[in-house]
This record gives structure tokens, sequence and C-alpha cells, in this order.
């Protein structure tokens, strides 16, 4: 299967299955002499990890990242770098009754007429499992980042469902189970997601993300664009049906006199742009937003066709999210800091020496939902 890479510089190839017997990735292109261990990618593994709260799967996978190679008495060597994770909690049995059949809104039927062929348990290659080894590829980015840069990365839940999420601060997005910069509505929330999983549906969720600290010159023109990139990277995403860059669709209702972020020697007004213009960094908070699609697999009875393309009804068993979103905001952390990663290598390779005498201004305030 082709399509499994991501990056120039800093490549990142996920491999594995839903119910196969681990999943995890190779790193190749990390530079040499930077101090990594297993502490330093587990805990945004737990972030990500199932089981965590009621609202989510209650597949109980620990998410216990084995670093396989690419480091040697605790620094990286420079070589691939293989992070595995092994699938401990998998129930194939549930997926027994379709089978023959096509889950509305999930990928069967596509892979079924691309390969000829398909792995009907918790799909295979198309779950959302399977973001859990960008989360540890992630880990490293971020790490590296900090370290040579100062950046740094944030997100929260913006919206789950028709409930959009008010925003009071980042201080409260560890301490509840949806990722929000939020605690007054936390209840409504909460019961919001209950009645939803007695309906045997789902929901989907706006997902806000931030880098900080960005270094200036990061991206190519034309159509290596590091917002492009970064598109690219969120749709790769399980799920995710919409991104947009700073302001995104809100620019259409703009007029140029508002949009255009105007510059000050004490920093930019605005961040419309989301910290990028002409496809390049600007030293700005780059802030990315994505929709997040309502989870495929649900117990109401769908219809649907067999694979002898007669009608059937589908009802899927197992343990689903009833809203993949809520554990999407250290994914999307992961995939922008990936991104990050690789363009700041390119940036490196090909216009390190570059010196000019306009020094590098910030925003005057910070990014948020």
């Amino acid at each position: 299967m082709s399509g499994s890479t991501l990056g120039e510089l800093f490549r990142v190839t996920n491999f594995g299955e839903s119910h196969g017997p681990a999943i995890g990735c190779v790193i190749d292109g990390c530079p040499p002499g930077m101090a990594l261990s297993e502490a330093d990618i587990q805990p945004e593994l737990d972030r990500r990890r199932p089981g965590t709260s009621r609202h989510v799967t209650q597949r109980n996978e620990p998410d216990t990242v084995e670093i396989l190679s690419g480091v040697y008495e605790g620094l990286t060597t420079g070589t691939p770098i293989c992070l595995l994770i092994r699938n401990t909690d998998q129930r194939s049995k549930d997926y027994g009754n379709i089978l023959q059949t096509f889950r509305p809104g999930h990928a069967d039927y596509a892979y079924l007429h691309k390969y000829g062929l398909r792995d009907p348990r918790g799909g295979g290659r198309a779950s959302a499992r399977l973001t859990a080894p960008m989360v540890g590829a992630g880990a490293v980015a971020r790490k590296w980042l900090k370290l040579k840069h100062g950046t740094t990365f944030s997100g929260h839940m913006t919206q789950i469902g028709d409930i959009v999420i008010p925003f009071e601060s980042m201080a409260h997005v560890p301490n509840n189970p949806f990722f929000a910069a939020n605690i007054t509505d936390i209840a409504r929330l909460e019961a919001y997601m209950d009645d939803l999983r007695k309906a045997g549906d789902s929901c989907g969720a706006r997902i806000h993300v931030a880098a900080h600290g960005v270094p200036v010159g990061l991206g190519e023109p034309l159509f290596d664009k590091l917002d492009a990139d970064i598109a690219k990277a969120m749709m790769g995403i399980n799920a995710v049906k919409g991104v947009e860059i700073g302001a995104g669709f809100a620019s259409v209702a703009q007029r140029g006199t508002t949009h255009g972020d105007e510059l000050t020697p004490e920093g930019f007004s605005t961040n419309n742009a989301g910290g990028v213009l002409g496809g390049i960094s600007t030293g700005q908070d780059i802030t990315v937003s994505i929709a997040v699609k309502p989870t495929s697999s649900i117990r109401s009875p769908r219809q649907s066709i067999d694979l002898q393309g007669q009608p059937a009804t589908v009802e899927t068993f197992g343990r689903h999210d009833p809203c993949v979103g809520i554990r999407a905001t250290p994914i999307a952390e992961a995939m922008l800091a990936l991104v990050l990663m690789d363009h700041a290598l390119r940036q490196r390779a090909q216009c390190g020496d570059v010196r000019v005498a306009t020094k590098p201004i910030q925003a005057q305030s910070p990014a948020r939902g």
C-alpha cells in the first residue's frame, strides 16, 4: 500500500492494522544527538489513548510505546527510529456480522474496489487506531522543535455536534475529557454525549490547534506551501473532512481592510493569515481548525448492500467512539508538529545561512479558538 509516508526530510512511515499484533512507524531523518526515550513519547500517547473516559471507545489499550532502533545510549543516532505499539485488546469477533456487507460512511466499499479485499476488523488501515503512531512520531518532532526553536503546541475542542464551546481558558484543557478550553459547560457536554450513546448515534466535532514560537521562513512556494502541507497532513487524519488556516472560510465575508494583517514595529495587529503568507511562515502563531465527521461505526441500523449488491441492513457492534473528535486534539497537534519539523529541516538545508536586516516580529495577541 502506497501513501503511508509523510514528509520529505523528516519522513514518517506508518504501519499496522487496527486488529493486527502491533502498529507503529519508522521515522527517518531525525537529527542525531538528541536525548530521546520512551518517557518523551508516552505522555502524548496517553493523551490520545482509548478507554480514558466513558465518552470514548472502551477498548482498553495501554498504548505503551517501544523504541526499537535509532537510539543508542539515550541519544538519537541519525538512523531510522522505529516506534512499536502492541495491540492487546482486540475483539475481532465483534465484526463477524459485517463480513458480507458495507458500513455506510466507512471505507469498506472503497477499499474492496481498490484492493479486491479488505480487513473489516475495526476498519483495518482505515481505523483511527493508526493515528497512535503518528502521535508518537509527533512527540519526537515536538521535542526537537522546542529544543531548537522554542516552538510549542496547543489545541482544544471548539464545537461538538451542534454545541459551540465558549473559550474560557487553555488551563481547562487537560482537566476534562473533551480537551475543551472551558469548565462551565462540561456537564452539558457529558449529558449530550450520554444521550448520543444511548441513541446509538454519533456526532462530529471541530478542533483548533496552534503552534507558538514558529521561526520565520518555513515553507516552499508553490506546491509545497507550508499551509498546503498542513492541510494535507490534517486531511490524513481519519474522519477529517475540512481544514481551515487562520480565518479560513470566515475570510469570505471579510474586507481587504480587515483581513490583511497590518504590521507595526511592535508586531502584527491581527492573525487572519494563520501565521502563513505566500506559503511561508511569518513567525506568528500557526492556527489551524479541523472538522471531524461523525463516527461511521454506529449501532443504529443503516441501509446498505451486501457483496452481491443486494439490499442489506447494517448494525455495527463493537466498541466505538460516539465522537472520534474527542480524542482528535493530540492527533492534530502531532500532525502539525510533523509538518513543521519537516519544513524546519528543509529550511535549515537550503536557507540556513540567510540573514536579513529586518528583525522578526511577533503577533501582539495569542491565538485562540
